[in-house]
């Protein structure tokens, strides 16, 4: 799963990049365009669950799910202007399969905006400006491209109406991913347009202002069908040296149950539609990323993709029965473990041991 992590200067995105990396790898420095070249981390998935599977089972190490985060530049109004830079960016982002913007939230004198006001309803408007623009430019080239094949062709011509009253929308501000249907979609799979991307929003918010609500944040921001996840970028900032046990010490004192973080993590898998299973013995206990509808040979396939062709039958267990019984014995001795066949959807927090004819 890769994420970019884009938006206007200043708002505390490399700053958040930096907390969520656990290390200081990203500039921090207070202007814009300090981030050129992208940075790159692949950040483990926290979950207590892994650990208490591992205990269980008696297994040597843990294996999170994972996280691609990637930090780019900042954008500035009229961005796609600054060609070279721009281009750079356009590149680089195409590549994302959710867009986390950071939007700032917090007031602070010392930290330069921009745009020299606090404003989020405008930065995303600025933002999103932009990456139309873009989708529009690339999208007028299909169009014209396809317009010949329209001539001749039922399929093409269907596309281009298509096409064209997406073009439409794009002109009138509305984002792709707003307007293109779902069985529409196959059109536009391979020009990769930016704002038919999911998006995920991290509101920078003060240390004071952690406990705002989801009704007091769409006032603020106004986006609909997205995530928005309240984060302190500073507050992360500050827990970035802090032992497990310290960092907990320090969340109960806040009032606060998990980090910001790990919050913004599982927001970006539930605008994917992802899940992860576990798979558990003696060797490892390992998290295994895949769709909510997955089957069980689909999620065999992750592991390797000649399972899903071999897959048989998929020993099951819940992974609380799984703890609560002390591992895969126990857990069969009490019934807890069932055996699935290849309909069957796999559930978040499934366990899972497959059966393979090769």
């Amino acid at each position: 799963m890769k994420i970019w992590i884009v938006w206007l200067p200043n708002v505390g995105k490399s700053t958040l990049f930096n907390a969520l990396t656990r290390n200081y790898s990203a500039d921090a420095q207070n202007f814009p365009f300090c981030t050129i070249e992208p940075n790159i981390w692949i950040v483990n998935v926290n979950d207590k669950r892994l650990e208490k599977i591992r205990v269980a089972v008696n297994g040597q190490k843990i294996i999170p799910a994972t996280c691609e985060f990637i930090d780019i530049a900042g954008i500035v109004e009229w961005a796609s202007k600054w060609e070279w830079l721009w281009n750079k960016f356009l590149a680089n982002i195409r590549e994302a399969n959710a867009i986390l913007q950071v939007v700032r939230i917090f007031r602070d004198d010392d930290v330069i905006h921009v745009n020299w006001k606090v404003d989020p309803k405008k930065d995303i408007e600025i933002i999103n400006s932009e990456l139309i623009l873009a989708d529009i430019e690339t999208l007028e080239r299909r169009i014209i491209d396809n317009a010949r094949k329209a001539k001749s062709s039922k399929e093409a011509l269907e596309a281009q109406i298509i096409y064209e009253r997406v073009f439409k929308d794009l002109n009138e501000w509305k984002l792709a991913i707003d307007v293109i249907k779902n069985e529409e979609q196959e059109y536009f799979l391979d020009l990769h347009l930016l704002t038919n991307k999911k998006f995920v929003y991290a509101a920078n918010v003060s240390e004071d202002m952690m406990d705002i609500s989801q009704e007091e944040l769409q006032e603020i921001i106004w986006v609909k069908n997205s995530k928005i996840v309240p984060i302190c970028a500073k507050l992360e900032a500050d827990m970035i040296e802090m032992s497990l046990e310290e960092r907990e010490n320090f969340l109960t004192e806040m009032w606060l149950i998990t980090t910001g973080l790990d919050n913004l993590i599982k927001a970006s898998f539930e605008s994917l539609w992802l899940q992860y299973y576990f798979t558990a013995w003696e060797k490892e206990v390992r998290a295994w990323t895949i769709p909510i509808w997955a089957t069980a040979p689909q999620a065999a396939w992750v592991i390797h993709t000649d399972f899903e062709k071999w897959f048989i039958k998929a020993d099951t267990v819940n992974w609380k029965d799984l703890v609560e019984f002390w591992g895969w014995h126990g857990a069969r001795e009490k019934a807890k473990v069932r055996l699935e066949w290849k309909d069957y959807i796999v559930q978040d927090g499934d366990v899972m041991l497959f059966k393979f004819n090769n």
